[in-house]
């Protein structure tokens, strides 16, 4: 397969960072950056492209992707320049790695009848075995947000047979989790045991095939939702919704409730 020649766009993108990285003529902090530094853009960029799509906001989805392939474009680069690979080595790779995990598109054998899901797991744990890796949780990265790693490592587990049997399991587990961090003495104690419900409500909402980053994501705005209109109730009636006792302020968020 001929891969596409590079667009006039990309060539420009590239020769932009290029000059923005020249220790000469570039630009003071492009120059001072490191991969380091920049990854907490990287990341910062990929949540921006999500709020886009989660607003249905086209325009700015043009955009963040922008920014985000910037994020590539300037990594690739100080690569580039350390001598460890470039932009087309990166291009290069996804290209390979996308069409080793689509063997029923690109392979010779178009009749796979194992489930995609299955398959692409399998096809990435032969991957992560071929870089050395020995423990079903390899390659879980540490960067992610820790609801999302969380039920990354729980999935791992279960592929190889530790997960509960029932919905019932992981639900007792909360319920013992809850009660570990009310009994816990300590501020260290507290810590761990809110931690490790926090990990056993993962389970819990995942066991019913819900993903818990999307779950948190939908009750966040929800409560956004909600508690905005109680403000709004509360000055639509004259009064300061702060300054309120807690019954006026549970009495208006019924109100809320109510009209949704």
């Amino acid at each position: 397969m001929t891969p596409p020649a590079e667009t006039p766009a990309l060539s420009r993108l590239l020769a932009i960072m290029a000059r923005l990285r020249d220790p000469e003529r570039g630009c003071d902090w492009d120059v001072a950056q490191t991969f380091a530094t920049i990854a907490p853009y990287t990341i910062e960029e990929a949540y921006e492209v999500a709020d886009a799509i989660e607003r249905n906001d086209m325009a700015a989805l043009r955009d963040e992707l922008g920014d985000l392939l910037l994020q590539v474009v300037f990594h690739a680069r100080m690569a580039e320049e350390a001598g460890l690979f470039a932009f087309d080595d990166v291009a290069a790779a996804i290209a390979d790695k996308l069409e080793y995990r689509h063997p029923h598109v690109f392979g010779t054998d178009t009749t796979v009848e194992q489930p995609r899901e299955e398959r692409w797991e399998q096809l990435k744990a032969a991957e992560r075995a071929a870089r050395g890796a020995t423990s079903a949780l390899a390659g879980v990265a540490l960067a992610l947000p820790a609801l999302m790693r969380a039920e990354k490592l729980q999935k791992r587990a279960a592929r190889v047979g530790f997960d509960w049997e029932d919905p019932a399991g992981p639900a007792d587990k909360v319920r013992e989790e809850l009660d570990e961090l009310r009994a816990a003495g300590s501020d260290a104690e507290r810590v761990e045991e809110a931690g490790d419900l926090l990990f056993a409500a993962v389970n819990a909402v995942r066991v019913y095939g819900i993903a818990p980053e999307e779950a948190l994501r939908a009750a966040n705005a929800k409560f956004e939702r909600r508690f905005q209109a109680m403000e709004a109730l509360a000055g639509q009636d004259g009064e300061d919704f702060a300054a309120l006792p807690i019954a006026r302020q549970e009495a208006l968020w019924q109100r809320v409730k109510a009209a949704e």
